[in-house]
């Protein structure tokens, strides 16, 4: 809570700020308006500036902290930095919590079983993992639809067939597909883990509806959805990781984060080589101007009338 009226506080702050600055932009060029007329343009978009930062810095301020929902936590994790990648292991045992505990209700169908292999599984884990659901296939030579088992270009299944379906099974509540959920929500993995680790006894004078639980992070306080993870409910193969409910919390963050973008650790190299070549290519240009092409540039050429 201190938390959100800091916020709060801030983003009245940097309102006024941004008044104070909108009027000193406005009367600064309101005074020189009389010479030409683009002084008096000038001082109409300064009075335009103003107002589009000030209108910018409320709608900030109303989608980061809401009277409805708690302010998420920021985390420092370990895939953020410019040069940092994700934690392969904490991806694998992410994913082992998303198949023992999240797939029941929530699908990812952006996501293929080859996409897993040398990340997540290895080429003959997603394979027997594949092979364990069946998909439709077909038409074959008689133009009948046929079932299969699963191979590495499938991609995961939802479990429930269509919304409506999803939403009879969830007492009218409607899972979300969790391929791109980090990107989805405001907030990202930060939203996501303070959500997963935020589930708590609704305080005195709130009323929680009929299957629907207290999370202070979920936007109105009720969610649907009950508390996901118990402290030892997944056994981790990696058995010196404990299986915490912050620690489960935080693999299957990372793993979803990955669902995500999975293509940003190679693009993080790509950019580090870019920016090589980038710094060589500039340097050879500062050394080729200073000492190739100054001599030239301070060549006088002068002509001479012929007698």
């Amino acid at each position: 809570l201190l938390k959100f009226h800091k916020h709060t506080m801030i983003g009245r702050a940097a309102r006024a700020s941004l008044r104070s600055i909108a009027r000193q932009f406005g009367s600064q060029s309101a005074a020189s308006q009389g010479s030409t007329k683009s002084h008096r343009a000038g001082a109409t978009l300064g009075a335009l500036f103003g107002s589009a930062a000030v209108l910018a810095a409320s709608q900030t301020e109303k989608a980061e902290a809401n009277d409805d929902q708690l302010h998420f936590t920021p985390f420092p994790w370990s895939h953020n930095g410019i040069m940092s990648a994700y934690d392969v292991n904490s991806v694998r045992r992410g994913f082992q919590v998303y198949r023992e505990v999240c797939a029941s209700c929530h699908g990812l169908t952006r996501i293929a079983y080859r996409n897993l292999v040398g990340v997540a599984l290895t080429e003959a884990e997603a394979k027997e993992l594949a092979a364990d659901t069946d998909y439709e296939d077909g038409p074959d030579d008689e133009g009948n639809m046929f079932e299969r088992p699963g191979k590495l270009s499938d991609y995961l299944q939802s479990p429930y067939p269509n919304e409506k379906a999803a939403r009879a099974a969830n007492n009218g509540a409607y899972p979300p597909d969790l391929s791109l959920i980090t990107k989805a929500r405001h907030g990202g993995a930060d939203y996501v883990f303070s959500l997963l680790t935020g589930y708590h006894d609704a305080p005195e004078g709130v009323t929680v509806g009929d299957g629907q639980y207290y999370n202070p992070y979920f936007p109105g306080g009720a969610i649907g959805m009950p508390v996901p993870l118990q402290d030892g409910q997944v056994s981790y193969d990696d058995e010196e990781t404990p299986a915490t409910v912050s620690q489960m919390a935080k693999d299957v963050v990372t793993f979803l984060s990955w669902c995500a973008e999975p293509e940003q650790d190679e693009r993080k190299k790509q950019g580090v080589k870019l920016l090589s070549v980038l710094a060589l290519a500039i340097a050879g240009a500062g050394y080729y101007k200073r000492f190739r092409w100054s001599v030239i540039k301070g060549r006088k050429v002068t002509f001479h009338k012929s007698a």
